[in-house]
């Protein structure tokens, strides 16, 4: 069985990352949405809550399973049996850091590759950071999120601080 990582923080799920995971899940046999616990980054959703978000989303595609993980990206590939770990490229300036994160991987595990996918045109300026700022200022979220993800943003930032003046 051909297993692949789409590894992110997903804080939260954007349709670009989902189009991502949805067609590697047409490449790989098993797919594996692996929500990373990153300590340098702030969430604004809890790693319970993004699988959660995650596993809805994801629940009508039957060969991807949602996960999360501590440690390097590569090495929970390993732990899986991966044979690959899918990034998405939404820009030129993406390139080089993924480049520069896909040779450390190979030199930690040789035999985990790293395919790249570009993004589609419509979700090209999307990043999670986005739709955050996007939340954040009452814009529209329809064309960035999938519905369930926008009403639990929505939900969130209503009674934070992040909406309320100072």
């Amino acid at each position: 069985m051909r297993t692949a990582i789409c590894p992110g923080s997903f804080d939260p799920v954007t349709l670009g990352h989902l189009d991502i995971i949805v067609r590697a899940s047409v490449l790989f046999d098993e797919v594996i949405a692996a929500v990373s616990r990153n300590p340098i980054k702030n969430p604004l959703f809890s790693i319970s809550e993004r699988v959660d978000m995650l596993r809805e989303v994801l629940a009508p595609y039957p060969n991807v399973k949602v996960d999360s993980f501590n440690g390097l990206t590569v090495y929970y590939a390993v732990e899986q049996k991966a044979s690959a770990i899918v990034r998405g490229l939404r820009v030129v300036s993406d390139f080089e850091n993924e480049f520069r994160m896909a040779l450390i991987n190979k030199n930690l595990a040789y035999n985990i590759e790293t395919i790249f996918l570009m993004t589609r045109a419509e979700y090209s300026f999307i990043s999670s950071s986005a739709v955050k700022d996007v939340a954040i200022f009452g814009g529209p979220l329809e064309r960035l999120v999938p519905p369930l993800v926008e009403k639990r943003l929505v939900d969130r930032l209503k009674d934070s601080d992040f909406c309320k003046e100072g």
